[in-house]
């Protein structure tokens, strides 16, 4: 009880630093602004509009994730469950959404949290494996990093038909669900790549589209290590340290996620109306399970 109040306030102080640093930022340097002002606002569908895609990927892995732990959701009961635990995950403490996705499947279709714990880590498997494909172009030529892959699947497969616990686990999963979700996980990322890449370019038009995906992998990165709404501050922090293999200055860097988080907090905000209008709180309520 008193690690998780701790790890509430040292994420309400990083908020805090991390919002002052950009407030600092923003009145020492006044030419930002312009920047923002020269964002064409049909830039600014097109950002909402993938984030919209993007929701959708995420509905698309839970529903795989669910499919390895043996269970059929309805579609719009996973997309539903996804724009739920998306609100949760950005407004609530430590980025609570997978927690209460799990809480809610045991609650509501008898998945077990071990299961449930296996399926998203297959997931956050695949999701590190090509965020760090992304990034590692930065260093690693495209033909070298396809043999890397090759080579990677190769002990996969090995791995898979040896006889530790962990992989009888694993070979007991459904085979189809586990590419849908390998598919799936590639689909969001490679729209967050997109997302990154029509932000930048918006304020720098000469970025490139391989420094946006090297750039995708490094923000992809600080989502395992943060516990603010959004990756607030720590995203920025990976973004900073890796310029150097994606060559994007800090003050395009600060730019393009005031303009991400905006476009991304206003997608919540209309998941959030949509959400009370068909009263998704009181149909995935597990508030007295959270409390135990």
């Amino acid at each position: 009880m008193m690690n998780k109040y701790v790890k509430n306030i040292a994420a309400v102080l990083i908020l805090i630093a991390t919002i002052s640093v950009f407030t600092y930022y923003f009145v020492r340097h006044p030419a930002t602004w312009q920047q923002l002002g020269n964002v064409a606002p049909a830039n600014l569908v097109v950002i909402f509009g993938l984030y919209v895609c993007f929701t959708v990927s995420l509905a698309l892995i839970t529903l795989s994730t669910v499919g390895l732990c043996n269970v059929r959701l309805r579609r719009i009961d996973g997309l539903l469950l996804t724009m739920w635990s998306s609100i949760i995950n950005f407004f609530g403490p430590l980025q609570s959404g997978p927690a209460f996705r799990a809480v809610y499947l045991k609650k509501a279709h008898g998945i077990s949290l071990k299961n449930y714990g296996l399926a998203t880590l297959m997931y956050y498997a695949f999701y590190a494996t090509y965020s760090g494909l992304f990034l590692l172009s930065g260093i690693i030529p495209w033909p070298i990093l396809a043999l890397l892959s090759a080579i990677g699947i190769v002990l996969l497969v090995v791995f898979l038909r040896s006889p530790l616990k962990i992989a009888k686990q694993l070979r007991a999963l459904p085979l189809n669900q586990a590419y849908k979700l390998a598919l799936a996980t590639f689909l969001q990322v490679a729209i967050t790549a997109l997302i990154y890449t029509v932000e930048l370019k918006s304020i720098n038009p000469g970025i490139t589209v391989h420094q946006a995906i090297i750039y995708c992998g490094a923000a992809n990165f600080a989502l395992f290590v943060s516990i603010t709404p959004g990756a607030i501050g720590f995203r920025e922090a990976f973004l900073v340290f890796s310029e150097k293999l994606h060559h994007i200055s800090p003050a395009t860097i600060l730019t393009a996620n005031v303009i991400d988080r905006a476009a991304y907090v206003s997608l919540l905000g209309l998941l959030f109306l949509i959400a009370i209008s068909l009263h998704v709180k009181k149909r995935f309520s597990v508030t007295s399970e959270l409390d135990k």
